[in-house]
């Protein structure tokens, strides 16, 4: 009985911070899907940017996505990268808002991943990168968000897609951002700056 109740008071509150809206000062939350990571820089423009066919892909006008750590987090610009990747990302979260769970290899303290729920179709352009610096964030292909908090050396093939300006009140969000409860995972908010 207390787990059925502690169940619908879950779904209660996921219901009620899907209704609420992503700008101004309201913190944004519509649940775009629970993935898990079973179901789910030295690059530039110009080398990301040679996807042509992506005509079913929406595109965005905006260089920028807001981002919350947490549901109640203080938000974040990501400036955008100037790729079809970037564009398709920003299309889909102008569309809609992406509540996404927080996931990490190991416990690292340097990255964590999101994992994007399939449905989205979004162009690879990966080329080999070996060096992340605090901000970056990177597609990897299958629908993925890796975001590096710390500077690291690294052997992966990403596409660039933004940029957090890496301040100490940004490292501390990522850092300190708390589980939700009855979750059981950390959530990040991306939505659109518009």
């Amino acid at each position: 009985m207390k787990k059925k109740i502690l169940t619908t008071l879950s779904l209660v509150m996921m219901l009620s911070v899907m209704l609420a809206g992503c700008g101004g000062s309201e913190k944004p939350s519509e649940t775009t899907g629970n993935t898990s990571p079973s179901e789910a820089s030295q690059t530039t423009a110009s080398e990301n940017d040679n996807n042509s066919d992506d005509e079913d892909v929406p595109s965005a006008e905006g260089s920028e996505l807001i981002t919350y750590f947490g549901d109640n987090g203080p938000s974040f610009v990501m400036h955008l990268e100037d790729n079809s990747t970037a564009e398709a990302i920003a299309g889909y979260v102008g569309t809609t808002e992406w509540r996404l769970p927080v996931y990490s290899y190991d416990e690292s303290d340097v990255m964590e991943y999101y994992d994007i729920p399939r449905r989205y179709e979004i162009p690879d352009n990966s080329v080999r990168v070996t060096e992340a610096h605090a901000g970056d964030v990177f597609y990897s292909d299958p629908n993925r968000i890796v975001l590096y908090y710390h500077d690291a050396e690294i052997d992966e093939e990403y596409t660039k897609v933004g940029t957090f300006e890496a301040t100490e009140e940004f490292v501390s969000a990522v850092e300190n951002n708390p589980v939700l409860e009855g979750w059981g995972n950390q959530i990040v908010v991306i939505c659109s700056a518009e």
